[in-house]
């Protein structure tokens, strides 16, 4: 699968959709694979504060538990709550079923994030 070029991602396996000073956070098709059937996902509330690198939540799949890295420190102000019924979702449509919405604290902090090509190599 080709890895939109409009996304930015993370070593981490997660992607982040960038817009203005919110950031749209979910995994990647390479991340879905590996966890094999999601079951569950446990994400933040609204209004929860994330800090670069921390975990922010957990998905669970048939085979593993797994954590969720926040790519950017920032205030949670939108949550996938859709993801709590439909997990699945993450298997079928990693690209667009996001998890959180981060209002950035540090826009500079996206400049660590790799690009499409950058990320492709990675899991070469």
């Amino acid at each position: 699968m080709a890895y939109p070029a409009g996304l930015k991602y993370t070593k981490e396996h997660e992607w982040v959709e960038l817009s203005g000073d919110r950031a749209k956070v979910g995994i990647t098709d390479y991340a879905q694979q590996q966890l094999g059937d999601v079951v569950y996902i446990e994400l933040p509330e609204v209004g929860a504060t994330l800090k670069h690198g921390d975990s922010f939540g957990t998905i669970e799949s048939v085979k593993a538990v797994s954590e969720l890295y926040a790519p950017v420190s920032g205030k949670v102000v939108e949550v996938n709550t859709a993801l709590k019924d439909k997990p699945e979702a993450v298997n079928a449509h990693p690209h667009e079923s996001w998890m959180v919405v981060v209002q950035l604290a540090d826009p500079g902090e996206t400049s660590a994030l790799l690009d499409a090509t950058q990320y492709a190599d990675l899991i070469k």
